[in-house]
């Protein structure tokens, strides 16, 4: 139990001291933002920080800080100290960096930020893997809320594939009006369902844990898992979202555009994503009991054990509540997730988004791809379980970018020492990715990485910090560039 309250302490502590520091480092002020200088009624447009607060988090909280802590906790409890380290130092951090730098560029989405800090060469590569990512993770949070649902609502009625097509429809009309029609006025009520769900299964984990302090030690039922996917890498590609996460880049610009004063960053970016590790948390204390209480679950799909979490603390009438909460968390992700793939395209191809034909027009190729994965990730566990290997090992890889993008922004602005801040966890992520793509053998439910079989792990490693070092020279060499 120490753990995961001292976790929640720290988190909160950290907002308090780092957050307040990193908050000096990018010096937000009084200019104008995007949302005041130039709404255009669609995508670009003020609204309150109340609203901006919820979309932020509700955007970036999909189904990693409950999928993916679900899986990581087989780590063990070490887990929930990497956790809200990791979410002060780097995944706070990261979320914050491309709010302000998006604010800084008018609202602009990460192929334009890229191309401007790393160069062209790289953003043509790295907007490609974004959308790519962007695509599996509509695919990804349309498949685990239609799942859940089909599980744990309607047990007794074949739902899943209606739940996929009214998903998907939504996803559709969200990412077409424009945000404060759908998002702005819907999100209130889905940030009331996460917050009752999150608070319930935390009182009974804690009320739980006080009564049997061992349902939250290390499982012996982690060993087989343990062996096969070492803590490094694996752990940082395993939680995709409760420690930092590539996607929450494609999602910040979404409120940098609707976000009416830069001195609002520091709580909606970094902020949000501290109550983000907070829900990571709970989730990964919650399984970890789970998997004490009832070992079987260990060798469960991840949205199955979700809802015998639910079920077992909090009976099925609430349970099913806490995993409606869920759903939110996953539908409220994937609508953006198409809303930034719109976006994304709309900038790399130069194709006015304000003009109602050119959205829908921009929104038919990637319609027609997701539902392509949606088709494909379906046809077996095996395929879904490589979906979202991918969608985790690309999401890292995305974060590494951000931060480095960051750095060069940084240095570019005269902050030489005040830029480690975005430099260390870009190094760090930098030697996860590349470690983790080289030892990755294509085995025992790991995607194929760059060499068949793959890498010794210790070759892996050394490979990793070869490609952080020549990472770091090139982003230092572009922060010496002038403009």
């Amino acid at each position: 139990m120490s753990w995961f309250l001292g976790g929640i302490v720290f988190l909160i502590f950290g907002y308090l001291t780092y957050g307040r520091f990193v908050n000096k480092v990018f010096g937000p002020d009084d200019r104008k933002t995007p949302a005041v200088l130039n709404p255009d009624g669609v995508d670009i447009m003020p609204l309150p920080e109340w609203k901006n607060l919820l979309i932020q988090l509700l955007n970036i909280a999909g189904v990693g800080p409950v999928i993916g802590v679900i899986l990581g906790i087989k780590f063990g409890k070490v887990a929930l100290l990497i956790i809200p380290v990791g979410c002060v130092l780097m995944g706070a951090v990261h979320d914050f960096a491309v709010g302000m730098m998006s604010i800084r560029m008018n609202g602009a989405n990460m192929p334009k930020i890229v191309g401007r800090y790393l160069g062209e060469g790289y953003s043509k590569v790295f907007s490609g893997a974004m959308v790519g990512l962007l695509l599996l993770c509509v695919t990804v949070f349309i498949n685990v809320p239609a799942s859940l649902l089909d599980k744990m609502m309607f047990p007794n009625t074949p739902f899943f594939w209606w739940a996929v097509s009214v998903i998907f429809v939504y996803y559709i009309i969200a990412t077409l009006f424009p945000v404060d029609k759908i998002i702005g006025r819907i999100y209130p009520i889905f940030g009331a369902l996460l917050i009752i769900g999150s608070l319930a299964i935390s009182v009974a984990l804690v009320i739980a844990g006080f009564k049997d302090p061992a349902i939250l030690n290390d499982c012996a039922g982690f060993a087989d898992f343990q062996s096969k996917n070492p803590l490094f890498p694996c752990i940082f590609v395993t939680i995709a979202c409760g420690i930092i996460s590539g996607f929450h880049a494609t999602q910040s610009p979404i409120v940098a555009r609707t976000i009416t004063s830069e001195r609002q960053a520091r709580a909606t970016f970094y902020g949000m994503m501290i109550a983000e590790g907070v829900i990571a948390m709970i989730w990964a204390a919650s399984a970890l009991a789970i998997y004490n209480i009832a070992p079987d679950n260990i060798n469960l799909p991840g949205p199955v054990v979700l809802g015998n979490i639910a079920t077992h603390f909090l009976g099925p009438w609430i349970g099913g509540v806490t995993v409606l909460a869920i759903v939110v968390l996953a539908v409220t992700s994937g609508d953006t997730a198409l809303r930034s793939s719109r976006l994304s395209v709309g900038e790399m191809f130069k194709v006015d988004q304000v003009n109602v034909a050119k959205r829908i027009a921009s929104c038919v190729p990637l319609i027609a791809l997701v539902t392509l994965l949606l088709w494909w990730s379906n046809q077996s566990a095996k395929s879904f379980n490589n979906l979202w290997n991918y969608f985790a090992w690309g999401n890292q890889m995305i974060s590494a970018t951000s931060l480095m993008a960051a750095t060069v922004w940084l240095l570019k602005s005269g902050k030489r020492w005040t830029s480690l801040v975005t430099l260390l966890p870009g190094v760090f992520m930098t030697v996860v990715v590349a470690s983790f793509i080289l030892w990755t053998p294509g085995t025992g439910g790991q995607p194929w990485g760059l060499v068949p079989g793959g890498l010794p792990l210790g070759v892996s490693i050394a490979g990793g910090l070869v490609a952080a070092v020549a990472l770091s020279a090139y982003v230092f060499w572009r922060g010496s560039k002038k403009d």
